[in-house]
Parts: structure tokens; C-alpha cells; sequence
């Protein structure tokens, strides 16, 4: 089993290398000849929501096309061949584009999803799964029991009728009737289509339109809007039956002075907030900076302990000479009893002789 596998893949391989060895994918098939019939098909996975406001719907479907390519035809027992991801750009893929789309999405995940069946007398099948949101005119003329058709028109971007024809395969359009469908407020009636040519400066070219009809569900809407609005109404005539002699209801001021309490509640409780976030951000703030101290060096201390010492010696020092009492003596020496002396002792140098005085 192992071995036959193998060579299914060998000769899979060998098959896909020989039709696109001298393929050119940039040609359409039959060009010069004859135009391009493609074939349509279209399986809607989901219809909705729609968009009463933007005038707009979404639709998420799988667009099946069929085509004939000569030059993909193989001799050999495979009927088929499933190309999927980057191999099915080595094709020729035709260039059909939605004319009333407004925002288009492809899906690619895991893989682009996107394939193509090629089968071996050159039909080929290309599918591609995409959720677009397209333009729907509302005429609400006839609301609440209003209907509405909403397009979907396609056609080729570059080839004009001479080129390229579509057609429906019995016009199949297939829906997932299992998911719920997301117009709540819309029934969903049937689809119908149309074909059309239209002329362009460049050509005139065949579009493809399908219609989604839709009609609103009045059921929903009563009690979604009609009955709380008359329920409202009839409470309000509960008054019409107060005697008039009973005291005037005070419901309106009530009803004033709880919208302004309240009011006035929110109004706070906003205030609060931006005073705590104010004091939390600067709390954090602080916090995350904290102030830097500079500890002295040991030059700096060294020149203040200097300057200190300075200070004290030179305030000692005046201390002294403002203390300092100059006492003279009048000494009388033997030898002349006439000679007399006066001395200092206040002024006495660091040498042991005494420094003389003169006489007064």
C-alpha cells in the first residue's frame, strides 16, 4: 500500500510538471478564438446583520466558478487533480470582482482558502471563500411593512463580453439554512437574479446580479417598540381618574429632583476620580524619583576641618591680647642705687632674659 502511494504521488507530480512546464498563466484560454464561459455558483454560509443606518449588509459565502482550459488537459487514470494555497497562482485565475462591494475580506487562515480542482478533459473548478459587505438602497416609503431586494453584482474587471461570459448553473445558490440568521429584524423571502450589459469606455461588459429579499418583521417590531411605548401611554392616563379635589401629584418634581441627585452623584464620583489619579500619579512619581543626597568626601571635610582650626586659633589669639595686662616693675640693682630698671613681664619673650623698660 505504502509503495502504491508512492507512486500515485510520483506520477501526481509527474502529471502537474508536464501541464505547466510550457503554461502560461497571464493567457486566457482561447484567447483569439472564442470567449471564456464561466459557470457560477454560490454558497451562502451566513446572510447579515443589515445595516438600516449605513445602508448596507454582510454576506459570507463560498463564489464556486467553472471554466474550460485547454491547455490543462492530461492523459492519464487520475480524473482529478486538488491544487490548494500558492500552487493555484500558477494558473490563469479570471478577474471577477463584486461592482457594489464596499469592503471585502478573504480568508487566510490556516492556509489562503482558496482551491482548484483541475479534472483531466481541462475543466476547471475554482473556489474562494470571502465575507464582503455590500451596498443596499432601503427605501423605507412603506415602514413598518416595508421589503427590500439587496444586491450583489459582479462581473470581469479587464474582459469585456467578446472575452468573457458568465451564466448561472441553474441558477444555484445554495444556503446554510443550519446557522441562525443575523436579520432579527428582517424575514428572508426567496433570491432571484438577474443578467445584464452595460457599456463602459473600454467595452461592454456582462454583470451577474443576485438579489436577497428581505421584508421586516412587523411582529418584532411591535414588541420591540409599539407595545412599550403604548403600555407607557396608557399608565400615563392613570391620572385622568384622581378626583379633583385629591391633593396634585408630584411625580414630575420627583422624578426632577431624582435625575438631579443623580446627576449631581455622577458629576462627583467624576471628580473623584480625576483627584485620586492626580495624587496617585504624583505618589508614584515621588516614589519612582526619590531625592539624591551628597555625602562629603573626604577632600571636602579635610579643607572645613582646616578652615575650622584656623577659625578657633585666630578667636583664642584675640582672646589673649584682650585679656593681657602689661605690669612694669622698678627694680633697684646694688651696685647703683640710683640706677633703676622697669620691666615687663607680660612682654617676656621666650628667652630667659627680661626685657628692659625705660624709666617713667
Amino acid at each position: 500500500m505504502t509503495e502504491l502511494s508512492g507512486e500515485n504521488l510520483t506520477r501526481a507530480f509527474q502529471i502537474l510538471s508536464t501541464i505547466l512546464n510550457n503554461y502560461d498563466h497571464e493567457l486566457r484560454p482561447g484567447i483569439g478564438e472564442k470567449p471564456t464561459v464561466v459557470t457560477v455558483e454560490v454558497f451562502v454560509n451566513s446572510l447579515g446583520p443589515l445595516s438600516t443606518l449605513d445602508m448596507e449588509y454582510s454576506i459570507d459565502f463560498i463564489f464556486y466558478q467553472t471554466w474550460y482550459d485547454e491547455h490543462l488537459r492530461y492523459n492519464d487514470t487520475f480524473e482529478t487533480l486538488v491544487l490548494h494555497g500558492n500552487v493555484v497562482s500558477q494558473l490563469w485565475i479570471l478577474d471577477t470582482f463584486f461592482r457594489n462591494s464596499k469592503r471585502t475580506h478573504e480568508y487566510d487562515i490556516t492556509i489562503p482558502n482558496q482551491m482548484a480542482l483541475i479534472h483531466k478533459d481541462g475543466q476547471v473548478l475554482y473556489s474562494v471563500r470571502m465575507t464582503i459587505d455590500a451596498r443596499c438602497s432601503l427605501h423605507m416609503l412603506k415602514f413598518p411593512m416595508d421589503s427590500h431586494s439587496c444586491p450583489l453584482s459582479f462581473s470581469s474587471f479587464s474582459y469585456d463580453e467578446h472575452e468573457m461570459i458568465y451564466k448561472w448553473e441553474n441558477f444555484k445558490l445554495q444556503i446554510n439554512e443550519k446557522n441562525t440568521w443575523k436579520i432579527f429584524k428582517f424575514d428572508f423571502p426567496g433570491v432571484n437574479n438577474k443578467t445584464e450589459i452595460i457599456s463602459t469606455p473600454v467595452g461592454d461588459f456582462m454583470i451577474m446580479t443576485f438579489f436577497f429579499n428581505v421584508s421586516r418583521r412587523f411582529g418584532f417590531l411591535v414588541f420591540q417598540n409599539y407595545a412599550p411605548s403604548s403600555v407607557t401611554t396608557m399608565l400615563s392616563w392613570v391620572s385622568f381618574c384622581i378626583k379633583t379635589e385629591a391633593t396634585a401629584a408630584r411625580d414630575s418634581v420627583a422624578l426632577d429632583f431624582y435625575i438631579a441627585i443623580c446627576f449631581v452623584l455622577c458629576f462627583c464620583a467624576l471628580l473623584e476620580f480625576a483627584l485620586l489619579n492626580f495624587l496617585t500619579y504624583n505618589e508614584t512619581k515621588r516614589q519612582a524619583s526619590p531625592k539624591l543626597y551628597h555625602l562629603p568626601t573626604s577632600s571636602h571635610a579635610n579643607t572645613r576641618t582646616r578652615a575650622r582650626a584656623r577659625t578657633r586659633a585666630r578667636a583664642h589669639a584675640r582672646a589673649r591680647q584682650q585679656q593681657e595686662v602689661f605690669v612694669c616693675e622698678i627694680v633697684t640693682y646694688e651696685g647703683n642705687a640710683e640706677e633703676e630698671h622697669q620691666y615687663c613681664p607680660a612682654q617676656w619673650s621666650s628667652s630667659s632674659r627680661r626685657p628692659q623698660c625705660p624709666l617713667l
